[in-house]
């Protein structure tokens, strides 16, 4: 097992030697690694059967599973976002502006990679697929690290990517980081001198021990303790079906909605309703006490529900008097990810977009839509939280670095 200095070496050389690859032979790769995912199907569920057998014998919760789960649909999906990611347009060498100064220099701003890139992640295999992808196409190496719950299956796909590579490029473009302790992550947090940007992706403990321990460069990602607000004037039908996809399509996503916020001018028409269909999905509900009055099976919500990322079949459901205590609430408890206004009300909805302050706001849609592929970039490294240099779900672009480029003729500073 290569240290972790000898991984960042080996990344750094690789990086350079990325860099000199025309976009023909970056996208030959990516549809290579796409095949050998295919054709490797009965493999690489082998192996994350072995994870899951795991994960099973340690009572991970359902939701959790599913995150870690594999199946030919599945990878027929990591397989299809490689070949998606080897259409998009090349970010490296675009010009980004150039303009002529009053003395003669043509002063540019041109879109380069990043370099290396590290990424620590939790369960979910087809991030290892996903964030190979996205580095290469950004012309970056990345360096991966994984939690120990998929270690069979992250193992069995960048082994898959490294053989197929071989004679074609230096296949340490993509490492897999097989030391799963605290231990690895903590020495991958302080590799400036080989990793040049460094992103988390995962639950709340780990986002935010690599945001305070790393000396490297962090976007912070994925936390997600997302609300849907159902305004007065709301289409019931509407606000009941994206209410269910959003909390029961996938619940274990950090797009999934954790609140349910009611204008009590619509609760007692709209919460039998979506709580009849919530618990027919065995979702458990725990409201407020006037929730409580009107669907008495809800289970008592307390100060800890409302800053929640649950992850599982659990919402939390609570009623306010206008659109204003709604906002409110949610600039108090929200983790900047998704919010969602159901409303017919068009006021109301430009209030809602210009008061929320979260990476992505919806009116009249799921939040489960705040996805790299969902947003038509092909895939994505993860949803940044933070408002620098990157915000939302995080795609190539986001992935690059520019430097100044000067053209002149001569000219000298006086």
């Amino acid at each position: 097992m290569c240290s972790m200095i000898e991984i960042g070496k080996k990344a750094k050389i690789a990086a350079i030697k990325l860099a000199k690859i025309s976009l023909r032979e970056k996208n030959n790769l990516l549809n290579l690694a796409a095949d050998t995912l295919i054709k490797n199907t009965d493999f690489i569920l082998s192996e994350n059967k072995k994870d899951i057998d795991k994960g099973q014998e340690k009572g991970i919760k359902k939701s959790l599973l599913d995150r870690l789960m594999l199946n030919e649909d599945r990878i027929k999906d990591m397989a299809y976002g490689l070949v998606n990611i080897s259409k998009l347009e090349d970010p490296i060498g675009e010009v980004l502006y150039m303009k002529t100064l009053p003395n003669g220099l043509k002063i540019g701003q041109k879109r380069v990679a990043m370099g290396v890139i590290g990424i620590i992640y939790e369960s979910r295999p087809n991030v290892t697929a996903d964030a190979f992808g996205l580095c290469l196409k950004a012309g970056s190496a990345c360096i991966l690290r994984g939690g120990s719950d998929a270690i069979n299956s992250n193992k069995a796909i960048v082994d898959l990517f490294r053989d197929a590579f071989n004679n074609k490029i230096d296949n340490n473009i993509v490492q897999l980081v097989e030391d799963t302790t605290r231990k690895s992550a903590e020495e991958m947090m302080k590799l400036n001198e080989y990793i040049d940007l460094l992103i988390p992706r995962g639950g709340a403990g780990l986002i935010n021990s690599v945001v305070k321990n790393s000396t490297v460069s962090v976007i912070q990602t994925g936390v997600g303790n997302c609300h849907i607000f159902v305004d007065e004037s709301a289409d019931i039908k509407k606000a009941v079906d994206i209410t269910i996809n959003a909390k029961v399509q996938r619940p274990g996503v950090c797009n999934a909605c954790e609140t349910l916020l009611v204008h009590k001018n619509i609760a007692e028409k709209f919460l039998p309703e979506v709580c009849e269909k919530l618990n027919k999905n065995k979702v458990e509900i725990r409201g407020d006490e006037y929730v409580k009055k009107i669907v008495p099976y809800v289970k008592d919500a307390d100060d800890n529900d409302w800053e929640t990322e649950y992850l599982d079949y659990i919402i939390a459901v609570k009623t306010v008097d206008d659109i204003n205590e709604a906002i409110s609430h949610i600039q108090k408890y929200s983790t900047g990810h998704s919010e969602a206004i159901i409303t017919e009300n068009y006021t109301n909805a430009n209030l809602f977009v210009e008061l929320v302050d979260s990476a992505a706001v919806y009116v009249n849609a799921s939040t489960r839509f705040t996805d790299g592929n969902e947003f038509g970039f092909g895939a994505e490294i993860g949803i940044s939280t933070q408002k620098l240099h990157a915000r939302g779900p995080m795609g190539i672009k986001e992935l690059t670095s520019s430097k100044y480029i000067i053209f002149g003729d001569g000219q000298i500073r006086e």
